[in-house]
């Protein structure tokens, strides 16, 4: 009995490691799940992913708290390593997914209701965080702006709302990502039941990853910035001085162009820089401790863009979502079952 159950545990320990590793490709965003389909919606995707592979890592995990707070040591410091020039927003946000997940499954039960909690809250964590950093750099006049818009557009169309656009607009926003954190819950409780199903089967790749693979060019996350900021100030100058008439005026929208230009500048080249370094500081400081784990999960990247890229073309018989569900499925089974070449 005690050599099996010391079997499971390395078995166990071994698929935590390869989900560990599979969470810091997600992350790194050298690959993976985004590189299969492309979607608008990166963010949703990159999220849903996260608290899907933190799940799995709960699941296969004796010590919950501990083995995902490890696991998200570990990928943050290949984040570091991989994409050194990621936002802090995007090291707070991997931390809280994990975190409050490692609090959720450490203290009740492992059940769907649990899921569902964990899906809406980092979600809506996710949709909050955008709509403080937007009243941070554009104050209210963002909010104004978008109130003149929509007075102008209910004297078109004749209809009065007690309501401002703001609030109906905020509410919205926060509703479609409550509802998908829910639906995302939903479908994490599916995914797993298709996987704790399936034989455990080691899993092995006909041919070998090539040393190069060519990475999607991204996007710099400055030039998103940038161009995000370009569009924003031209709805409020719009807004302002177009819609506005005397009670607001150009000289309101000059002053919020100013007001978020200086924010984003002090952002990005004094506060943002130092809370960064203060972040890679202390991994730095874990970064020998997990050295081989670090090590052992970037050797097995190339190997699981290969299994992913596999998977999806072993479910192009399936349509629509059933297709998404079962490759999501099937490339993490894959994956966490997977033996190489020297094991």
């Amino acid at each position: 009995m005690a050599i099996i159950a010391a079997t499971k545990d390395e078995k166990n320990k071994s698929i935590i490691d390869k989900l560990t590793a599979l969470w810091a490709l997600n992350e790194s965003g050298l690959g993976g799940f985004l590189h299969v389909f492309n979607s608008p919606f990166t963010g949703l995707i990159v999220g849903g992913v996260s608290i899907l592979l933190i799940s799995l890592i709960a699941f296969y995990a004796k010590n919950k708290w501990q083995t995902i707070l490890k696991a998200l040591v570990i990928v943050l410091i290949i984040k570091m390593a991989v994409s050194p020039y990621s936002p802090f927003g995007a090291y707070v946000a991997v931390s809280f997914q994990a975190l409050f997940g490692a609090f959720l499954f450490s203290n009740f039960s492992w059940k769907g209701f649990v899921l569902l909690v964990l899906g809406m809250v980092t979600f809506l964590e996710s949709a909050l965080q955008k709509l403080i950093v937007l009243t941070v750099v554009y104050g209210t006049g963002l909010w104004e702006a978008i109130n003149i818009y929509g007075s102008w557009v209910q004297k078109k169309l004749d209809f009065v709302s007690e309501t401002s656009t703001t609030s109906f607009l905020v509410t919205l926003y926060l509703a479609v990502y409550g509802v998908c954190g829910l639906l995302a819950g939903v479908f994490i409780k599916s995914i797993i039941k298709i996987i704790a199903s399936k034989p455990e089967v080691d899993f092995y790749l006909e041919t070998m990853p090539k040393a190069s693979e060519s990475t999607k060019r991204k996007v710099p996350f400055k030039t998103k910035v940038i161009w995000v900021w370009l569009i924003t100030v031209a709805i409020i100058v719009l807004g302002f001085s177009i819609f506005g008439g005397a009670l607001f005026g150009w000289q309101k929208a000059i002053y919020i162009v100013f007001r978020s230009f200086l924010i984003l500048m002090l952002w990005y080249l004094v506060i943002g820089p130092f809370l960064l370094r203060l972040v890679q500081k202390y991994l730095s400081k874990k970064e020998s401790k997990y050295q081989q784990d670090i090590t052992n999960a970037m050797d097995l990247f190339p190997y699981f863009r290969q299994i992913i890229s596999y998977t999806w073309k072993q479910t192009e018989h399936l349509k629509g979502f059933n297709r998404f569900k079962f490759f999501m499925a099937n490339s993490i089974s894959n994956c966490i079952h997977f033996k190489t070449p020297t094991e």
